[in-house]
């Protein structure tokens, strides 16, 4: 069912609002690149450890699992002392796990550095930047939580190319730290000009259901979360698996030494993947504040499967890879605004960055499944159709579940009446 605004005093000074969606959108950008052109260091990663493909992968694991498992408390922690301090520290530490990446010689230190510490800071600023982005426009949830998850998806754009320009003229360890250095410079100083947003500006307007403002406990105990965790899960799994595996994948369709337009078809596809991966979130953020998340969940999530049906029908055309790479994306990244809006709509704003940060931990379950375990699943079968078929199956059951449970599940709930206080 779609949000119901309720018409109230007006909303806070517009210029405070939108210049702290643009500081938490440059902040989810200085964070972006670790996740989405990890696929890039892999190989190279890899020769130089003598690691193998699968072994890499768990980097990429442990960097979601940490950014994800931890949100619940890395949420408490923003609401309890404020975004701007932590969400910095955030920033700094993310930039500081790829300058110690490139100092080690083994795969434990590997993931203690990327992995771990990028897990970490990269956590903590995303939970903080959406959780305080959902308070500040809560009469465009959808929306606003789909911008600032733009510039997580998005960012990667402005380094995808000079990336792998530099990993072919300096190596992995120059690029990390050059690289790592401007992402937390950049993340910390935009950081510092954050502000919560003040108490009664989620009451102003938004949802009815903002009033109920459910606590975390309680809202473990509802059965329309464990629906949402389960929905995020199985999403998150089938475009993890397609984020982190991108290059192999390339590399068995004999796409990776190919040119497309007069450019090197993998670097394309994932500069065309980081756009529309990131133009997904405020677009159907903004479709769903008008026609309802569960009907645009279902538009959203069987565009992706059917998407990637396709694309594993064209495999050998490096054109139509980099296309429907990009269309892949952008059924998959809305995931990212679609479910903290929902989320809050449900539960209320009062505590919705930890409770989004309960959530989140969808993520890191896609991360596992989507990254080694795919991973495997590959090196065992020797072919990508069995996990393309598990994770399409997985995008339209997902589709079928927003329309057919969580609809009807939230419509009831939303009904009941609102507790006295």
């Amino acid at each position: 069912m779609s949000a119901t605004l309720r018409p109230t005093a007006a909303l806070p000074v517009a210029s405070a609002r939108w210049a702290q969606l643009g500081l938490g959108l440059i902040c989810m950008m200085a964070i972006s690149s670790p996740q989405y052109v990890w696929t890039l260091f892999t190989k190279p990663i890899g020769a130089t450890l003598g690691a193998t493909a699968a072994s890499v992968q768990v980097t990429f694991s442990i960097l979601i699992v940490l950014q994800t498992f931890f949100s619940p408390l890395q949420g408490w922690l923003v609401e309890r002392f404020g975004p701007r301090w932590l969400i910095a520290a955030g920033a700094g530490l993310t930039g500081l796990s790829w300058v110690l990446a490139a100092t080690t010689s083994s795969l434990t230190g590997l993931y203690l550095t990327y992995g771990l510490l990028g897990g970490l800071g990269t956590g903590v600023v995303y939970i903080g930047v959406v959780g305080q982005m959902v308070g500040w426009f809560p009469d465009r949830r959808g929306f606003a939580a789909g911008v600032v998850a733009a510039g997580y998806g998005m960012g990667a754009i402005l380094t995808t190319f000079p990336i792998a320009d530099s990993l072919a003229a300096n190596g992995y360890q120059a690029t990390l730290v050059r690289f790592g250095l401007i992402f937390g410079a950049v993340g910390v100083l935009a950081a510092l000009g954050l502000r919560a947003p003040p108490a009664a500006v989620a009451m102003q307007t938004g949802p009815a259901s903002s009033v109920r403002d459910v606590d975390t406990a309680t809202m473990l105990r509802s059965p329309i979360f464990w629906l949402m965790f389960a929905m995020m899960s199985m999403m998150s799994t089938s475009g993890l698996m397609v984020t982190s595996q991108i290059g192999a994948i390339a590399g068995d369709f004999g796409i990776t030494k190919l040119m497309v337009w007069g450019l090197a078809a993998l670097p394309l596809a994932l500069t065309v993947d980081r756009f529309c991966n990131g133009l997904t979130r405020p677009f159907f953020g903004w479709v769903s504040d008008r026609i309802g998340r569960e009907n645009t969940m279902v538009i959203a999530f069987g565009l992706e499967g059917l998407a990637m049906a396709g694309w594993l029908a064209t495999s050998g055309n490096p054109l139509l890879f980099v296309l429907m790479s990009g269309v892949v994306f952008f059924g998959w990244g809305e995931i990212f605004s679609l479910f903290p809006s929902t989320l809050t709509d449900t539960f209320g704003a009062k505590h919705a960055t930890k409770n989004y940060g309960c959530l989140y931990i969808a993520q890191g379950i896609g991360a596992i499944f989507g990254g080694p375990v795919a991973s495997l699943l590959h090196e065992s079968t020797g072919s990508w159709s069995i996990v393309f078929g598990l994770a399409i199956g997985a995008d339209l059951l997902t589709a079928a579940l927003a329309l057919a449970v969580l609809k009807p599940m939230r419509a009831a709930y939303l009904a009941r009446p609102v507790p006295q206080r």
